[in-house]
């Protein structure tokens, strides 16, 4: 029975994970779906098409790319640890590359449209998320990929980047939600309350993308799933501290 035991724990992982993937990329698809067959499509010339880069977009990017980037140190949590913040730094540049393009999309599509900018709180709550996840990808760059730190400093750090990542994810979440609310207010505001499928597919989406949070959450936040020690890598990491601070190593 105690052989069981890791062999069930490492099962349910693996389903939480796989389930994870399937929500996260159900609600990409559902959000191209959304904005291409009920909102006409993309295109990049001002027009509401250009509009209709934003939410995907962030969605993919802010929310499922985001998450992704976090999950990687459960999912390789026995593999080389700057591998791991390698592959961790690379998903999180990808996805800020392709939330910009998103931002940026909403922005052009306001200045031909003469339409104002920050004026809803799911603008003031997605500009608030995206400047802190930029914040938080430099800090993450500079203390963890290529430290400029000291030992000291980083652990110190490491604790709020962690929940600060969290944080993030959560917050890219119901900033999501407060945009779909107001996209199907400003476009069937008549019908939404008739249950249009436009109105039931949204709403859909915005299931899909609680549940992804709460899994990922589950996933990052359950002690059995953390990373374990590596003696190798904590010698290497006291090697480097008695490097960096001029202490001499003891045998």
């Amino acid at each position: 029975m105690e052989d069981l035991s890791p062999r069930h724990g490492d099962s349910v992982f693996a389903g939480l994970v796989g389930a994870s993937q399937v929500l996260g990329l159900v609600s990409v698809v559902l959000t191209g779906v959304w904005m291409g067959h009920y909102r006409g499509g993309f295109a990049w010339d001002g027009s509401a098409q250009e509009f209709n880069l934003h939410p995907l977009c962030m969605v993919l990017g802010l929310i499922f790319l985001q998450g992704d980037a976090i999950l990687v140190y459960r999912v390789f949590r026995n593999e080389a640890k700057k591998h791991v913040k390698l592959l961790h730094g690379i998903i999180h540049l990808l996805a800020l590359i392709i939330s910009i393009v998103g931002v940026v999309a909403v922005f052009d599509f306001h200045r031909a449209a003469k339409i104002p900018d920050m004026y809803s709180l799911h603008s003031w709550c997605g500009m608030a998320t995206l400047i802190l996840f930029c914040l938080q990808w430099v800090l993450g760059l500079l203390f963890f990929l290529f430290p400029v730190a000291s030992s000291w400093l980083r652990a110190t750090y490491l604790p709020i980047h962690v929940f600060c990542g969290l944080s993030l994810l959560v917050m890219a979440i119901g900033t999501s939600l407060l945009g779909i609310t107001e996209k199907l207010l400003f476009s069937i505001m008549t019908t939404y309350s008739q249950f249009a499928p436009e109105g039931v597919l949204a709403n859909a989406l915005g299931i899909l993308l609680v549940l992804y949070g709460v899994t990922l959450v589950y996933l990052l936040t359950k002690e059995e799933y953390r990373r374990p020690p590596n003696p190798e890598e904590e010698s290497l990491s006291v090697h480097f501290k008695n490097l960096t601070e001029g202490e001499v190593p003891t045998p």
